[in-house]
């Protein structure tokens, strides 16, 4: 668990509060923030924790997969598809079982470079090769875990003073620069095509 960090990504006190204080939080709203607004996405395990009563990955892991999925997809929804996000939230929290030992941020600690991290984050459920790099760049830049050519393995999602995704989101007005590059980017990807 972390402590000492403020992520303000979902805009609202306590959910904001989790993610800065939970690391299975933290991963599990990167989970969520597809095809669905980026601050609701990050306050969707917030609202888990307090339906569930916890965020452990090995509880998480163990519970019956119908009750999971009916907690997430209960309005307000964990997400706009809470049901099949169910499933990959607890796929998730198997994974951080298996291969960390129930413990999240080992994902990241114990990554010996930023292409490890990479391509750990990309067996991820879930998280492709940009949610990958958009998270590598979360960690970088709100957590402070780089390692040697962190920002050339990342690419664009590492510069600094970026407004382009969730990592460069740390009040009310990055959040809505983020949002105007993303309309602008799909503005601009449907004139090319």
């Amino acid at each position: 668990m972390a402590s000492t960090r403020t992520i303000r990504i979902a805009q609202d006190e306590r959910a904001d509060e989790v993610l800065s204080t939970d690391d299975f939080g933290l991963l599990v709203g990167m989970l969520l923030d597809q095809q669905f607004p980026m601050e609701r996405a990050f306050a969707g395990p917030a609202k888990i924790l307090e339906r569930f009563g916890t965020l452990d990955p090995a509880a998480i892991a163990a519970v019956e997969p119908e009750a999971f999925a009916d907690l997430c997809s209960t309005p307000p929804a964990i997400h706009r598809y809470g049901r099949a996000m169910a499933g990959r939230i607890q796929q998730l929290a198997k994974v951080i079982m298996s291969d960390y030992e129930g413990r999240t941020a080992a994902l990241w600690e114990t990554a010996d470079s930023t292409k490890e991290l990479l391509a750990r984050l990309q067996k991820l459920p879930g998280f492709g090769d940009q949610k990958a790099r958009i998270f590598a760049a979360l960690l970088g830049k709100q957590l402070g875990v780089t390692r040697e050519g962190w920002r050339a393995a990342i690419g664009p999602y590492a510069e600094a003073d970026a407004t382009r995704s969730v990592a460069d989101v740390v009040d009310p007005a990055s959040l809505e620069a983020v949002r105007n590059f993303k309309k602008a980017a799909k503005a601009q990807a449907k004139a090319g095509s």
